[in-house]
């Protein structure tokens, strides 16, 4: 759990106002394993924050996401999902049930791009392996 007074300086570092209600989910991300959806954060907060609700969690992810506090994963998979892991390392991505785990840099060998269109700048790269995770494969 982050300290009250560590999250605020996130915050100011961040030129966020540290609210209450962005604690709770921040700290509530940082607490959970994997990949959560804005669902799964909502389900956790709502025991802390029964009045909140889920557009001020995703209003806060996405401001989170904007910020750098968070990192989203998987873009193109059908639903939002955040960690909070900064490290570089990319993902395995089950086509079925459509579970994320971590696939550090060095079981992967060295992504380069050859050509990118004119004017556009790379932030970031970020690669999804495909499959099926071992839980859906024994199904």
């Amino acid at each position: 759990m982050i300290a009250s007074n560590a999250f605020v300086g996130l915050c100011r570092r961040h030129n966020l106002v540290a609210t209450h209600q962005r604690r709770v989910i921040y700290e509530t991300v940082m607490s959970l394993h994997g990949h959560p959806s804005p669902e799964l954060i909502y389900e956790k907060v709502k025991r802390k924050i029964p009045s909140i609700s889920l557009a001020t969690i995703y209003n806060n992810i996405r401001t989170f996401l904007e910020n750098g506090m968070l990192r989203e994963v998987s873009m193109h998979h059908g639903s939002l999902r955040v960690e909070p892991n900064d490290h570089e390392h990319h993902h395995l991505v089950c086509v079925r049930c459509r579970q994320i785990s971590d696939l550090d840099p060095e079981n992967l060998g060295p992504v380069r791009i050859k050509a990118k269109p004119r004017g556009f700048r790379v932030t970031r790269i970020a690669v999804d392996v495909l499959g099926i995770c071992a839980e859906c494969a024994e199904e």
